[in-house]
């Protein structure tokens, strides 16, 4: 049998064990704590967005209705609520902006994230467009939106070399 000393730093082994697995165990290679927040790492994963309706050149010609948005526009506020770099990463992984960036010349598609950036300030921030672009132009904006860039290259990086690695 084991010394009264060694039985209990097995008991304080074990105690300690079962904590870290009650409490879950630290991700590794996280890329960003953000990310760890499943309402900012892919936010419209449940939500149904038929991508193969959407029509950008129509857009173009007559606008867009911001009723059509309303789910990236209530993740954005949502995630506004958290920092402004939460904000970008939300707005940088909607669906129907991947496929613009995409596909569209990038002339086009800053305009359609401009003129959607400049909708969600003034919905939620009653600002009018000039207030707007002032703080799509301001440095706390272009930084989180630079940071969100990255975090976001870095993660598809990572998620590409796992499909890669699973084949």
């Amino acid at each position: 049998m084991a010394s009264p000393d060694k039985q209990q730093k097995r008991a304080q082994r074990a105690k300690t064990k079962a904590k870290q697995n009650r409490m879950g165990k630290p991700k590794a290679n996280v890329i960003h704590p953000v990310l760890a927040n499943p309402l900012i790492n892919e936010p419209f994963d449940d939500v149904d967005i038929d991508l193969s309706t959407f029509d950008f050149n129509d857009i173009e010609e007559n606008g867009f209705d911001p009723a059509h948005f309303d789910d990236l526009f209530q993740a954005m506020k949502m995630a506004e609520g958290i920092s402004l770099l939460a904000m970008c990463l939300v707005f940088l992984q909607y669906p129907v902006l991947e496929l613009v960036v995409a596909e569209e010349a990038e002339e086009a598609a800053t305009d359609f994230m401009m003129g959607l950036l400049i909708v969600y300030r003034g919905m939620f921030h009653d600002e009018d467009e000039d207030a707007a672009v002032g703080w799509i132009g301001s440095d706390a904006f272009q930084h989180a939106y630079n940071e969100a860039s990255l975090i976001l290259q870095q993660k598809n990086a990572r998620s590409s070399a796992r499909s890669e690695y699973n084949r």
